[in-house]
């Protein structure tokens, strides 16, 4: 694979400053292309223990840029698998969680070097298997270097988390006390579809770095990429059994993980209902073991009278759209005030009429495909009853045409509801955003507030707004007049990720100060000489 990163002279690559990237990514992002064009449809091996491992069972991926071509074919593990990948970890956790804890970030850094140095090649893999535009596909990538290497940094400013405290006053004795932060065990990590190497990147790379030894199964839609960052975890000499790679079915492989006896903790990214499902089993066993949940949004844009109407529909239009839709901090729901509706609908008609739509890994697509058919039939079902119970302003239909014809491509939606209907409330995932108008600020941030999800959130307004809206709006992630995306667009050490209410099962942000800590259980150390 060829070297390079996502950094060149000045520019850093983030979902903020994708928009405007230096020509040399696009060159470097078509050589990878080329070179992941020429694999497609290769047999892919599972990591177990350090050795590549094959499964009777297999099962074949296919992209939804087009149907035609097939990603690779792929192991699909069953429950023995899973065992063999669990036992391996636990003989391996002895061994790294006792290494210096210096000594195991050194190896993440270079494991992140490595992401770094093969971004492209990466990126290349999951732009074809997710259908990600090419800048989203390299932020993705280099995130999860970031991540990696942020939580490393976390290690390191903490001193591995060991703090010496007060000495007891005790007459005739030296009593030395101290709080040490210690790694659980083995840790199941299982991603989801839309940023198939960033989040499983970002909670192995936590993982890893607290002493935890893994086992990892990313979503069977998107296998591919992550099978390329296990290669960088490799190749950069972890230990044979710290990290395992298995791929297979959520009914499979991934029920096997999650009930096995010896998993010590999970992280989770998807639905709901799965992630409450896990959270449930988990208070089941013997003894509580942490659960770290990510589990969606239905995340609201709010335009005052007062806001920007260009940054307004700029960031709107990326947020709803970016991906496809297909992000837990996409933009679904618009509340604008009465006075600046008018505008404000238009313009955002206007920009999204004009987003390219088609292959995603080709410079002048914005827009690519959905994942797979169930999402195209699900897109179909609600079009057809916003047509029944409001009005589509823009797109509300599968796409078709020679170009697009062998793929899973739905125009991109805009339409408005009354506020009484359930769409207004459900995760939709989906390139469709709703917008209504309310009277006044206040009505806007209690409409944004009454869903369960509390992700993310946008403000477009004036300073004396904005304080009102971040003192009562019930979301863990929020941005302000922000053109660059008006719900989406975090990015480790600049804003931390993370839900409240039925979106996040921890208070905890992922890429924040706060997030490492959920890898390690403490132990209160006293010592008499």
């Amino acid at each position: 694979m060829n070297g390079g990163n996502a950094k060149h002279g000045g520019f850093k690559l983030t979902y903020g400053t994708m928009f405007d990237p230096p020509p040399e990514l696009h060159g470097k992002f078509e050589g990878a292309l080329a070179r992941a064009r020429a694999r497609l449809g290769a047999e892919h091996a599972m990591i177990i223990d350090g050795a590549e491992v094959r499964s009777q069972k297999k099962f074949e991926r296919r992209s939804p840029i087009d149907r035609d071509w097939t990603i690779g074919v792929f192991q699909d593990a069953g429950e023995e698998a899973v065992g063999q990948a669990v036992a391996a970890a636990r003989r391996a956790f002895p061994a790294w969680a006792g290494l210096p804890w210096r000594e195991r970030v050194k190896l993440l850094r270079k494991a992140a070097q490595l992401v770094e140095e093969r971004v492209f090649d990466i990126a290349a893999a999951v732009a074809l298997e997710v259908g990600k535009n090419r800048m989203e596909a390299i932020g993705e990538v280099q995130e999860s270097a970031d991540l990696m290497l942020w939580y490393c940094d976390q290690m390191e400013e903490h001193n591995g988390f060991d703090r010496a405290l007060p000495n007891d006053p005790l007459k005739g004795y030296i009593s030395r006390n101290r709080s040490v932060l210690k790694p659980w065990g083995v840790w199941a990590v299982i991603s989801p579809f839309n940023f198939p190497v960033a989040l499983t990147a970002g909670p192995i790379g936590a993982a890893l770095t607290a002493g935890n030894t893994v086992v990892f199964k990313p979503a069977s839609d998107t296998p591919w990429g992550v099978r390329l960052f296990a290669e960088a975890l490799r190749d950069a000499g972890l230990p044979a059994g710290s990290f395992n790679y298995v791929t297979g079915a959520g009914a499979g492989a991934g029920a096997a993980l999650v009930a096995h006896p010896s998993i010590a903790g999970i992280t989770f990214t998807g639905s709901h209902e799965v992630g409450m499902e896990l959270q449930r089993a988990f208070a089941l066993g013997t003894h509580a073991r942490p659960c770290i949940a990510e589990m969606g949004g239905k995340n609201a844009a709010i335009v005052s009278r007062n806001g920007d109407i260009e940054r307004a529909a700029l960031g709107i239009m990326r947020s709803a759209f970016g991906l496809q839709g297909q992000k837990c901090s996409a933009c679904s729901r618009v509340f604008v005030e009465r006075p600046a509706a008018e505008a404000l609908r238009a313009r955002l008609v206007e920009l999204t009429a004009a987003i390219r739509v088609g292959d995603p890994t080709a410079k002048e697509n914005w827009m690519g495909p959905v994942a797979n058919e169930r999402a195209c039939e699900r897109y179909e079902r609600i079009c057809a009853e916003l047509r029944n119970a409001g009005r589509i302003l823009c797109g509300g239909e599968r796409l078709g045409g020679k170009a697009l014809e062998a793929g899973l491509y739905c125009a991109p939606t805009l339409a408005e509801l009354p506020f009484d209907h359930a769409l207004w409330r459900q995760e939709l995932f989906l390139p469709i955003a709703l917008v209504g108008e309310v009277d006044s600020l206040d009505e806007a941030i209690r409409r944004a507030n009454d869903v369960d999800y509390g992700l993310t959130a946008g403000f477009y307004g004036n300073r004396e707004e904005t304080q009102q809206f971040l003192q009562r709006i019930e979301a863990g992630v929020t941005y302000v007049n922000r053109p660059q995306g008006a719900t989406t667009g975090a990015w480790p050490g600049f804003q931390p990720f993370g839900g409240w209410k039925a979106s996040g099962s921890t208070g905890k942000a992922a890429g924040s100060f706060y997030y490492l800590p959920q890898y390690l259980r403490e132990q209160s150390q006293t010592i008499v000489e």
